[in-house]
């Protein structure tokens, strides 16, 4: 298990570009399957969670190639499988999201159960529940989602509540199903706008997707298509944050900032310098924050998987702050290692208390899931002394060459390979 060792305390300047998003590359990789034509997709992120899915794909029969790094070509003819096993699955939720795409096109999927951070329940019910309603008979049993239909028929379909997955599940499946899809309190973050766009370049009819609820023509078939994959917010984010605490002036490049409007708006209310373009964010740091509150919410609202690196940032801010996740029940297992170095946290069910302007010192801590290894590397970049990182598999899974960017504008950070 490598882990990141920082020496604290150096000053962040000059320029990162944001590489593509691992939540929307992730469902668009799935889309593959619903055509036997190449697939073209470029600004792939370079990530663990994206590797996992190609040995999905590439264990289900696909050709997958990648090119120049961050561009690859997909293409799915007959499959040798129709089962995603627990060996891939159990490593990556998102592995959920080949059901929908293999029951419309072949009539037939089984899927582990998924796994990924534990950062509270996720279940795939209403993953399920959609398939049924289009035509699928759904089974569990030993661990696995067994699935089978002819061709899926459309149909009106309400989601209990907001899902990212479930909705792209749903989505992705409707395309070739057999006439209309109305989809219904729909999830709306620019991930499954993205997918939509690659989909109608495949050829499907989709209209609505962003808004609460999505139509879905269905067609006898899809072809191929290039697309590029939108950058990622969360990293965009991340990186803002590194630059408030630790910056002189950092530009966030190659972004998306009309997907950042809740996390810029908070940062901005608590007192840090930001000024956008329509593809960059520049920061400007040093100067004093004030704590302000936040409670998690879907798109557009704050995200979950912005909450821990946010905390990090409250750690330096006058006055106290309550932090309300009101998405995950189990997403504070960072608190306790930012308590090591020095962070004065108190968290009772979904709300934490943070009390700023602490003098953080480096340690020993630990990676628990993917967002908390991000907060704990800002928290390392302004921590006095060394701090290891261990188990930072998890920052890989979502983070492409984190330590080479953050290196770049000027962070004294290393990879120790073990």
């Amino acid at each position: 298990m490598d882990r990141f060792r920082v020496r604290g305390g150096r000053r962040l300047g000059g320029s990162v570009r944001v590489s593509g998003a691992k939540n929307a590359a992730l469902p668009a990789l799935a889309a593959t399957l619903l055509t036997d034509q190449p697939v073209t997709l470029n600004n792939v992120p370079g990530v663990n969670d994206v590797r996992t899915m190609f040995r999905v794909l590439e264990h289900l029969g696909a050709e997958a190639v990648v090119e120049n790094g961050s561009s690859c070509r997909v293409r799915v003819g007959a499959l040798k499988e129709l089962e995603a096993p627990y060996d891939l699955v159990r490593k990556m939720r998102a592995s959920v999201l080949v059901l929908g795409p293999l029951v419309a096109r072949f009539g037939r999927a089984r899927v582990s159960l998924p796994g990924g951070c534990a950062i509270g329940e996720r279940p795939i019910e209403m993953h399920l529940a959609a398939l049924r309603r289009l035509g699928a008979t759904v089974e569990l049993a030993h661990g696995y989602v067994d699935a089978r239909a002819g061709r899926l028929e459309g149909a009106e379909i309400t989601f209990e509540m907001k899902t990212v997955t479930g909705t792209e599940n749903a989505l992705m499946a409707a395309t070739l199903a057999r006439g209309s899809t109305v989809l219904r309190n729909c999830a709306g973050e620019p991930e499954i706008v993205d997918l939509a766009e690659l989909l109608r370049a495949m050829g499907a009819r989709i209209e609505g997707a962003g808004s609460d609820v999505i139509r879905i023509e269905g067609v006898p078939s899809l072809h191929g298509a290039v697309h590029s994959i939108v950058p990622d917010r969360i990293e965009a984010a991340t990186f803002i944050m590194a630059g408030v605490l630790a910056g002189g002036s950092v530009s966030v490049e190659a972004c998306r900032p009309d997907h950042l409007g809740a996390p810029i708006e908070r940062l901005r209310e608590a007192g840090a310098r930001i000024e956008t373009t329509e593809t960059s964010v520049r920061v400007s740091g040093g100067f004093p924050l004030s704590s302000r509150d936040v409670v998690t919410a879907p798109y557009p609202g704050f995200a979950t998987d912005l909450q821990a690196q946010y905390m990090t940032a409250m750690t330096q801010a006058s006055g106290a702050s309550v932090i309300t996740e009101a998405i995950f029940e189990n997403r504070f297992m960072h608190v306790s290692e930012l308590r090591r170095m020095g962070a004065d946290i108190s968290h009772d069910g979904r709300q934490a208390i943070v009390k700023g302007r602490t003098r953080l010192t480096g340690a020993q801590v630990m990676a628990t899931d993917l967002r908390a290894s991000a907060c704990l590397v800002l928290a390392a970049l302004i921590a006095e002394g060394t701090t290891d990182l261990n188990r930072v598999y998890h920052i890989d899974r979502g983070y492409e060459r984190i330590e080479e960017k953050l290196l770049a504008l000027g962070a004294d950070i290393e990879r120790m390979k073990t």
